[in-house]
């Protein structure tokens, strides 16, 4: 029996229309010499430390760093179900279309389950972005080798366990330490979600601390061969801080004093580009009620009253 493995189930209606495989079977659907079936997103996750040692259950600082030696995968318990189909439909597969989404996660979803149910046969690769009949057709025609992605497979589980070494010893360390510190709480780290929090905290105390200073811009208006322009100021190093911005009014009014008296301005340096703009997108409601209020005076109910009339 040919078995294609699927990320989701609608993905795997959409692949078994196509094959023909229609007759429904628990968690499948059956054609004359294929299955398909489906994950429902990944149907395992990396054991915890506590499946390592019962050592582990309480949180020390003597236990870490917990690195495990034989790493460990178990079956989530919402998606036992589902699991123990798959389990039965590989050990009745002789080849395996890996049909899940075309990309590491995809790949590591499918082989830790041929992984933990110790499949043995020949293993294809279904690579599909687009679910459109032409899009699968296409990929059936031309499915690649197991071994071609593979490679995946070892790149999830670099970025799988990655996150795991990270978040479960250092939350466990810095949780351990804060109560020494007198914190009553978990302290959540993560690989992502911490380097991330670091940003949206640094923007927050920017925003907090941010101080406006006053500036003065200078915009000439010139005309040369009948064509018009603005040009802007650029003040002297002397008289400007760190974004270009001239800070001292009195410089500013010079400025605007010396040019008031001359009619004629000498180009010093002219840059062209070709730019290419592409039309703009249709409005949303949330940006048609600004443009309304701003230019006609509408308010946002009466632009949502018009637009829907």
């Amino acid at each position: 029996m040919r078995l294609f493995l699927c990320e989701k189930p609608s993905q795997g209606r959409d692949i078994a229309k196509v094959l023909g495989a229609s007759r429904r079977g628990d968690g499948c659907l059956i054609g004359r010499e294929t299955t398909v079936t489906w994950c429902i997103g990944h149907l395992l996750e990396t054991a915890p430390p506590e499946a390592y040692g019962d050592q582990y259950k309480t949180w020390s600082l003597d236990h870490l760093p917990i690195i495990p030696a034989q790493w460990r995968v178990e079956v989530k318990p919402k998606t036992v179900v589902q699991f123990k189909i798959i389990k039965q439909l590989l050990n009745e597969a002789t080849t395996v279309v890996i049909a899940t989404d075309a990309d590491r996660e995809g790949e590591m979803i499918a082989r830790e389950l041929l992984e933990l149910c110790n499949y043995r046969g020949s293993v294809e690769r279904l690579w599909l972005s687009a679910l459109n009949e032409a899009s699968i057709r296409k990929a059936l025609s031309s499915l690649k080798s197991g071994q071609e992605t593979f490679p995946l497979y070892h790149s999830a589980l670099a970025r799988s366990r990655a996150d795991w070494l990270i978040g479960m010893n250092l939350s466990r360390l810095f949780t351990l330490l804060g109560r020494r510190a007198g914190y009553d709480g978990v302290l959540s780290v993560g690989r992502v979600q911490t380097p991330t929090l670091r940003l949206v905290v640094e923007r927050d105390r920017a925003i907090a601390s941010f101080v406006s200073v006053p500036y003065w811009v200078v915009e000439v208006h010139l005309s040369s061969m009948g064509q018009s322009f603005i040009a802007s100021w650029i003040p002297p190093s002397s008289g400007r801080d760190e974004a270009g911005r001239c800070l001292q009014q009195a410089l500013a009014s010079q400025t605007v004093q010396a040019i008031s008296s001359s009619k004629t301005a000498t180009v010093a340096s002219l840059q062209t580009e070709h730019l290419r703009e592409a039309p703009p997108l249709p409005f949303d409601l949330s940006t048609l009620q600004q443009v309304c209020s701003r230019k006609l005076g509408l308010g946002a109910q009466e632009t949502l009253n018009i637009a829907q009339a």
